[in-house]
């Protein structure tokens, strides 16, 4: 698959499936809203907050290789391959690490 190809079944399946598949079963899903998938799938992507690794926006930016992951890993998600539980909580935890964080001249003095 291309590279566009790539992007465009990530963005269809992180903007349309998964969140359809979240509303029908709400109850089951810790998030419904496609910009929550897109940050949970890219944070998998890159291992960490996607906004450290890929310009925005992401699907402008992102590699075949990084593509290839997302679509895989959103595929996985509606396969019921994925715990979406397990990754929002790891996703969050990623920003919750950040936030944390003292800021950069803090830690320099």
């Amino acid at each position: 698959m291309t590279r566009d190809a790539l992007v465009a079944r990530y963005r269809h399946v992180t903007g349309t499936v998964l969140p359809d598949l979240a509303r029908a079963n709400a109850k089951s899903w810790p998030v419904h809203a496609d910009h929550c998938f897109q940050r949970i799938v890219l944070d998998t992507v890159c291992g960490g907050i996607w906004t450290d690794s890929i310009p925005r926006p992401a699907y402008r930016h992102l590699s075949t290789d990084q593509a290839a992951q997302a679509v895989a890993i959103s595929e996985d998600l509606v396969q019921g391959r994925r715990d979406i539980w397990a990754l929002n909580r790891a996703s969050l935890a990623y920003r919750a690490a950040c936030r944390a964080a003292p800021p950069a001249q803090a830690r320099l003095l």
